[in-house]
């Protein structure tokens, strides 16, 4: 019996798969603890459909089997239910945060759901060094320093890093180049690094630099300004006119970063500011950044929600998932109430390093931000809403020109790139009804092939056998194939063990004909024949806008070249050759700075540093003798053997 829900007529999911759902929750009730903890509900393939949290579980699942209290959209997630798991936790906070964890972790599609959430960058002031850098960061603080944002764009960050490296001169050059430079670097030229490398300014005087660097991000900006004014007078008086104008310049890149802080209000030191517009079902969340009182830019969201959930719950969901892996500031200006407000504000603030405290501005110029908020929400929303009825228009067409039973949801393009077959790395890219997805990008990075055919007998030895290896780059089609196995080959297990899985709807190979047979070979082999191959080949001399289209059981056929559906064609093509040219380049460069010595599975990068201060190169390693490597610091007997047989195996 199929158990999935389906809507009648009428609109409502019929009750025998009400009554079936129910059922099963009722059946756990007995079992469950009254303790606070979250639950999670799954269909028949074992995907989660919700994720909830509980002061007490029992009394809150209790809920869930009285179906004239709940709405149509639980009565659903109601009617698809298979099984039920709860996890206890010690405190409610405790729940709300491993809710926040699971629901970023399954996606379910009965909550609501944060998309688009990327890490910010940061200005980020090391403290572990004698010279300390100042640079970008982005992704996890985990080295000992300061980090100043978050920044709402990369523009952002880059332009504010500029002008601090013009006004205070400090290095952003890695450990590495900064340890074995013997002159200024071109940054010394250009007046934005003091270069403290060749000892041209003095550690105290360099301190004194990132201490003003520190105290200007902090929000300290006016004694700074100040210090440096009273310094270029003095050097003013003193006829030191060159110092004068240094400390001008100073002053001038400082001015030019506060310039761009657009709104500034008084009273708002660190603070994200957050309003909510909805409109028809849809939402959009605005949220500006303020840190030490100067304005560092604000960022659009769009949660995924059912079109009658509430403000409320919209704002709260939001807010637990945003400050999962972030701390909040000290104060957040909603443009709503929440009903969890105390628990959330407990919750953020034992991630947070202070107290965090949330606030609905009535009056005055904290209520006309948060007016300002919600007007730029509601334009972002109209902005949306208009690109993402354009983007159905040419997904309703994409289906029908290709003859698709529905309109596609995920579409996959892959490509590949290499130079005369070495670095070879295939790409793989997602697109949707949101646009480009690239959390789910992949790159695969091709492996040579072995002809066993025309070696028979090449021993099991890996060094001899690499001389009977082909570069797989030199051939494209084996590269599309060994891509293809390697993504669909889980979805095939999958499938055949009964559970559900992420495929695509359609998948675009860029190439001609041979890359579409190609493709249908593997989708054969793996038994995948629901799934919808083209290939689209760039049209008589790489001429763009005469592609030409090769689909299964079609003739070849093109598109006119106006046409907005080749447009967007043309950019996800374009999007998965960027993608894996990038991933090409990384590989390459990879592999341009590997050293034999990690080759060696004991030799780590501690051991590989203590090999190349001892003998000078990775060569003279390889040419050393036993009793030579034993002398090494580090390195052991049994390792010295290992290192040894390594590079004079017969």
């Amino acid at each position: 019996m199929n158990t999935k829900s389906h809507i009648d007529s009428d609109g409502k999911v019929q009750k025998t798969n009400i009554q079936t759902g129910t059922e099963l929750i009722k059946s756990q009730i007995p079992s469950l603890p009254q303790k606070p903890g979250v639950y999670r509900m799954l269909d028949e393939g074992g995907n989660v459909l919700y994720v909830g949290k509980a002061v007490n579980l029992k009394k809150r699942v209790v809920s869930y089997t009285k179906p004239e209290r709940i709405s149509q959209r639980i009565l659903r997630m109601v009617s698809e239910t298979r099984k039920l798991e709860i996890i206890t936790t010690h405190t409610e906070v405790e729940a709300l945060l491993l809710e926040s964890n699971l629901i970023k972790q399954f996606k379910p599609r009965f909550n609501v759901l944060l998309r688009d959430d990327k890490s910010f960058a940061h200005i980020y002031i090391s403290q572990d060094d004698d010279w300390p850098i100042l640079t970008k960061h982005r992704g996890t603080q985990r080295r000992p320093g300061n980090y100043f944002g978050p920044y709402a764009s990369a523009g952002a960050v880059n332009r504010s890093l500029t002008a601090l490296q013009k006004a205070f001169l400090l290095r952003n050059c890695s450990d590495n180049v900064f340890k074995n430079r013997t002159r200024p670097c071109l940054q010394y030229q250009i007046k934005r690094c003091s270069a403290p490398c060749v000892d041209y300014v003095t550690q105290s005087e360099y301190l004194d630099l990132v201490n003003q660097a520190r105290s200007f991000l902090s929000g300290d900006s006016v004694s700074v300004q100040k210090t440096l004014s009273v310094r270029m007078e003095a050097a003013s008086k003193n006829l030191d006119y060159e110092r004068a104008a240094i400390y001008r310049d100073r002053i001038h890149a400082l001015t030019q970063i506060q310039s761009k802080q657009d709104i500034n209000v008084k009273g708002v030191s660190d603070a994200d500011i957050i309003a909510l517009h909805t409109e028809k079902g849809f939402s959009c969340i605005q949220v500006f950044f303020f840190r030490g009182g100067r304005n560092l830019g604000n960022r659009a969201y769009f949660p995924r929600h059912h079109r009658l959930d509430d403000q409320e719950s919209i704002l709260e969901a939001f807010l637990g998932q945003f400050y999962e892996n972030k701390q909040a500031p000290r104060q957040l200006l909603l443009s709503n109430n929440i009903r969890n407000a105390d628990l959330l504000t407990e919750a953020l603030s034992s991630r947070s390093s202070g107290k965090v405290k949330l606030t609905i501005p009535a009056r005055g110029e904290l209520k006309k931000l948060i007016l300002h908020a919600q007007d730029n929400a509601k334009d972002a929303l109209a902005r949306n809403r208009a690109t993402q009825t354009t983007q159905l228009s040419i997904l309703k067409r994409l289906a029908e020109i290709f003859t698709l039973p529905k309109v596609p949801e995920r579409i996959e393009v892959f490509d590949n790139s290499h130079i005369q077959g070495t670095s070879a790395v295939g790409a793989m890219i997602v697109a949707g009804s949101d646009g480009f997805e690239k959390n789910f990008y992949r790159k695969f990075n091709i492996k040579d092939a072995l002809i066993e055919d025309q070696y028979p007998q090449a021993p099991e030895n890996s060094k001899v056998k690499a001389a009977h290896r082909v570069k797989a780059g030199g051939d494209d089609y084996y590269m599309m194939r060994q891509v293809l196995r390697r993504r669909f080959s889980k979805v095939a297990d999958s499938l055949e063990s009964g559970h559900t899985t992420v495929k695509p709807d359609l998948v675009l190979i860029d190439g001609g004909a041979g890359h579409l047979s190609t493709s249908l070979e593997v989708a054969k082999e793996l038994n995948l024949v629901d799934i919808c191959f083209v290939a689209i080949a760039k049209g008589p001399d790489r001429n763009a806008g005469r592609e030409v289209f090769h689909q299964s059981g079609k003739s070849a056929f093109s598109l006119e070249p106006n046409d907005p559906l080749l447009h967007y064609l043309q950019r996800l093509r374009d999007e998965a050759h960027r993608f894996a040219i990038e991933s090409h380049r990384a590989r390459r460069f990879k592999s341009l700075t590997r050293s034999i010595l990690d080759e060696i599975p004991a030799v780590g990068p501690k051991r590989k540093k203590e090999l190349l201060f001892h003998f000078g190169s990775a060569r003279a390693v390889a040419r050393a003798g036993l009793r030579d490597l034993e002398l090494v610091d580090g390195i052991s007997k049994n390792l010295a053997k290992q290192i040894y047989h390594h590079f004079h195996e017969d």
